[in-house]
């Protein structure tokens, strides 16, 4: 039986001005799978999620998630639908503690008493494995655990896809371990969107793999299959 998808694009394009940064992709990810976006810097790959997660308005194409078409809706409504995603640049309250930062995520998920959110606040930290104090201010953590917090704070909204651009940046290597178990514990129950640089984070955590090349799609498959793609290595791999 044919996999389903929970997320695709048709024709997916963006221009600012005369740059064409994403270039009429086609793109579809089946529900369950953890799917690495890799290519050069300014590829198109920040901004081809940016348009899947309704931070930046496609110019042309269309883009449908859990069968409804999403091209046209805000952010916030798409967050509604199961989406959850975290920025390369992190996007926490710095001046609320990790358990409030935490607690704001789970509270978009809908009713629930205090004593069910604060169970999904400390199983959300603990899955990403901060170790720091929940009354502690987020502002206080270092960049990588900042990072960690944002995680925590997509995972806890159970979220169907969840988005993570550049999850690893400013992780010690044992929290980059500690990450790649984690998205492996995820897999099959959420679908995973990763951009990420870390080759080794890409090879040991993802089932397939999309590279990204002037905006448009260079090549998709396993990931043994991209490591040993020629035109992958001569425009990527090879410089990486």
């Amino acid at each position: 039986m044919a996999a389903v998808n929970l997320l695709a694009t048709k024709g997916l394009t963006r221009t600012f001005g005369g740059l064409v940064a994403v270039d009429r992709v086609d793109f579809a990810v089946p529900r369950g799978q953890v799917r690495a976006l890799i290519g050069p810097n300014g590829a198109g790959k920040t901004t081809l999620v940016g348009m899947l997660c309704g931070r930046i308005a496609a110019t042309s194409g269309a883009i449908t998630f859990d069968g409804r078409d999403i091209t046209e809706l805000p952010a916030h409504r798409r967050i509604a639908m199961g989406m959850a995603y975290t920025f390369q640049v992190t996007s926490i309250f710095a001046r609320l503690s990790l358990r409030e930062n935490v607690a704001l995520a789970v509270r978009r998920c809908g009713r629930l008493d205090e004593r069910q959110v604060e169970r999904k606040v400390a199983e959300a930290l603990s899955r990403v494995r901060l170790t720091e104090p929940a009354d502690q201010m987020a502002g206080d953590l270092s960049y990588g655990h900042q990072r960690l917090l944002e995680i925590a704070m997509g995972i806890a909204q159970e979220p169907q896809l969840l988005i993570l651009d550049e999850p690893t940046q400013g992780l010690a290597d044992s929290e980059i371990e500690g990450f790649n178990a984690l998205i492996r514990s995820m897999a099959g129950a959420t679908t995973i969107v990763l951009i990420e640089h870390n080759m080794d984070v890409v090879m040991e955590t993802a089932d397939y793999i999309t590279v990204l090349n002037f905006g448009e799609i260079l090549a998709e498959g396993k990931p043994q299959a991209i490591r040993a793609d020629a035109a992958v290595q001569a425009a990527y791999l090879g410089s990486a």
